[in-house]
């Protein structure tokens, strides 16, 4: 038995192999324990006994990167204990079979920890949106969704620097150097999406709007759902979903009907040219009573416009609370309407469109 335990096979005794095959079984077995221990003390750097949110979310979002993580970690540690074997180490257009195998280690284990990293930093966003979510201010939760994302990004960028260097044994300073040579070739390649970025910042900080507004901006009109890196996304009355770059809503005249302090109804009345000034005199003081038979109604402008060839123009602006749903604003206004015609109905006055003649002449 011993001679079999000390038998060399590819510059290493079976002892070894075995250790090493039992470290690795016994972290395949165990990598769930493992990790449970591991991520309840990550848990507890970042989630503060306050916090609403279960545990239970946090080990279902990092565990199972966690499991590769750990197993992969211990199986490589376990593995560089043994000798490469002298048989295997050739090298194919100037890179050794050796050199090949270690870099593909050193990406795996960057790759699987940036994606660990990624899931941690969606975790703690969950735990700030909880928070925020608490304040009547919807701003924190925009900028906590558009830094999830940056910070993403960023280590994402992290890990193919890293790669670079582990991997491939690339400098990464005199990388960077070069990127400097070529950045502003790349800045102009780019130019846009820089500009959608930095119009980004100034969305944040300026705060044109947040994230559940009601914004018109060109034709359309929607609920601002997510202000992202590059874009902000829409959802339009139609429950269309609209992506607008950045720099399009800074850069456009935007109504942020959210922010408004009123709603207003707008009725322009075309009457008949054959109307009286009598008849015309009677109207304001008529439509000023009758709005008052309304809720949710401030204020109004109601006079007589304009004057032409075809027909009286007769303004009705009425400013209603906006305290009031949509639903119940788009029913005021309809009440308001068949109120109008009633009352033109009553005086005996006509629309313009009703008296109009046309006048056939032979040529």
């Amino acid at each position: 038995m011993q001679d079999f335990l000390h038998y060399i096979f590819l510059d290493n005794s079976v002892k070894n192999y075995l250790i090493v095959l039992g470290i690795i079984l016994f972290t395949i077995l165990f990598k769930r324990f493992l990790s449970k221990i591991i991520a309840n003390w990550l848990y507890k750097s970042v989630s503060k006994p306050p916090a609403d949110l279960k545990r239970k979310s946090f080990l279902n979002k990092v565990l199972k990167p966690l499991d590769v993580f750990l197993v992969l970690f211990i199986s490589l540690a376990a593995i560089n204990e043994l000798n490469f074997p002298k048989i295997l180490d050739f090298t194919f257009h100037k890179v050794s079979l050796k050199s090949f195998i270690t870099g593909i280690e050193s990406a795996s284990l960057i790759i699987v920890f940036i994606w660990l990293c990624r899931r941690v930093i969606d975790f703690i966003a969950l735990i700030l949106e909880e928070k925020a979510n608490a304040t009547s201010d919807q701003t924190d939760n925009q900028l906590i969704v558009f830094f999830k994302d940056f910070f993403k990004v960023i280590f994402i960028i992290i890990g193919g620097l890293l790669i670079l260097r582990f991997t491939f044994h690339k400098d990464i300073g005199n990388l960077l150097t070069g990127l400097s040579i070529v950045g502003a070739a790349i800045a102009l390649s780019l130019r846009e999406s820089l500009e959608n970025l930095i119009a980004s910042f100034i969305i944040f900080f300026n705060k044109p709007f947040v994230t559940g507004d009601v914004v018109k901006i060109d034709n359309y009109t929607g609920v601002v759902e997510k202000v992202g890196l590059r874009s902000t996304r829409i959802r339009s009355d139609a429950k269309t979903y609209i992506t607008v770059p950045n720099k399009q809503m800074v850069d456009r005249i935007l109504d942020n009907i959210t922010l408004r302090t009123q709603r207003k109804i707008e009725i322009r009345l075309e009457i008949s040219i054959d109307t009286t000034t009598e008849q015309l005199k009677a109207l304001t003081p008529i439509f000023k009573e009758m709005i008052k038979g309304f809720n949710f109604i401030e204020s109004n402008h109601i006079y007589f416009m304009e004057t032409g060839k075809n027909a009286h123009i007769f303004a009705l602006d009425i400013f209603t609370s906006i305290s009031q749903t949509i639903q119940e604003f788009y029913s005021l206004r309809e009440e308001i309407n068949i109120a109008v015609l009633e009352v033109l109905k009553n005086q005996n006055i006509d629309l313009a469109a009703k008296s109009s003649t046309i006048t056939l002449q032979k040529t």
